[in-house]
């Protein structure tokens, strides 16, 4: 389940996400990604600072370069609350995710600048809002930008799916939001995965198997709706896994030029999930092949002599280019679901 939370200054968003945080939701907050740079950069968190930080951002990477961040640090088995959404093509990035759903937290202008002044002596905060007219401009300035790579917060609250008011106290917002989650788990929560996803989720579990810490993948083969095979990263039979010994890194020079390092001493999921259905005399001809990343080059040249006719795989990975190629060429559909690239240690 994810939930993202928009509004106006002091509205009650960061109170919304710690009621959900009690309900076990993990928090993403996209202004942190923006504290983040500035801090390698050594620039002072202020809140004009981090709103002109945020705007180049996302003009030098895209308007959904926040959410698109936000995605890489989700798990596929746990619930989130995301923050701090202030641009509609954020919203856009995270309606890619299945149960997404869009929080507008309002309250009157005199509460949120009561709250806000009382905030900033509890917390000694940064930010240049000094007065209510201060209040007044930087709001307006968030809320109706019509440059496309800056805060146009009216607009993301215009795209949310629930309206909050927040004029009462903690407690009267609490019973809100339980109620609103109880309904939203009634309406999504017991929804059917589509099969992609369903097949791809148990790929993801397969990989937990993995002996492999560098990649943890695994792979299911699907013909007909019905699991055929199963693999996951690991050595060949009776041989030590990187678990027990360590790995066994390999450089490898590219046609790009460009070098990686692999680790050799383990099979791939793909390969270990097809040699399993050979061994076991299960056919895989024109099946579909469910994996955690895109297969690299011997895999890929494995699956299309295999006769697998389709491979879905949750993000891309940075040795894929010739994979790709080969698919298109023989013929093998690819999806991917996240456009992220899968990242891990000495890639």
């Amino acid at each position: 389940m994810i939930l993202g939370v928009t509004g106006h200054y002091a509205a009650g968003k960061d109170t919304v996400g710690d009621i959900l945080k009690e309900e076990r939701f993990n928090q993403i907050s996209l202004s942190d990604f923006i504290r983040e740079e500035a801090k390698k950069r050594k620039i002072k968190d202020t809140r004009e600072n981090l709103i002109n930080l945020g705007n180049e951002m996302r003009k030098k990477s895209g308007n959904g370069i926040l959410a698109r961040l936000a995605l890489q640090k989700i798990e596929w088995d746990k619930n989130y609350i995301i923050t701090s959404i202030r641009n509609p093509v954020e919203v856009e990035v995270l309606r890619t995710k299945q149960n997404f759903a869009l929080i507008n937290v309002t309250a009157a202008q005199k509460t949120r600048w009561a709250r806000m002044q009382a905030r900033k002596t509890k917390e000694n905060r940064n930010d240049e809002i000094n007065t209510l007219e201060d209040f007044k401009r930087l709001e307006e300035q968030e809320a109706t930008s019509t440059d496309p790579s800056k805060q146009q917060v009216a607009i993301v609250m215009s795209m949310a799916d629930i309206l909050i008011t927040n004029d009462g106290t903690c407690e009267e917002l609490k019973k809100k939001i339980l109620k609103i989650l109880k309904e939203w788990k009634r309406k999504f929560g017991d929804e059917r995965p589509k099969w992609d996803d369903y097949f791809l989720n148990l790929a993801l579990e397969v990989g937990k198997r993995a002996t492999c810490d560098r990649g943890k993948s695994g792979c299911v083969i699907v013909k007909d709706k019905r699991i055929i095979s199963t693999g996951y990263v690991g050595a060949p039979v009776g041989l030590p896994h990187c678990d027990e010994v360590g790995h066994l890194m390999h450089t490898v020079q590219n046609p790009d030029g460009t070098t990686s390092q692999h680790c050799i001493r383990t099979s791939h999921a793909e390969a270990n999930a097809i040699v399993q259905a050979a061994r076991h005399g299960v056919a895989v001809l024109g099946s579909t092949l469910y994996c955690k990343m895109e297969p690299c080059r011997v895999c890929a040249q494995m699956i299309v002599n295999a006769g697998i006719k389709k491979v879905v795989c949750q993000k891309k990975y940075h040795g894929a280019a010739l994979t790709r190629e080969i698919f298109k060429q023989a013929g093998v559909g690819l999806e991917v679901s996240q456009l992220e690239l899968e990242k891990y240690s000495k890639m």
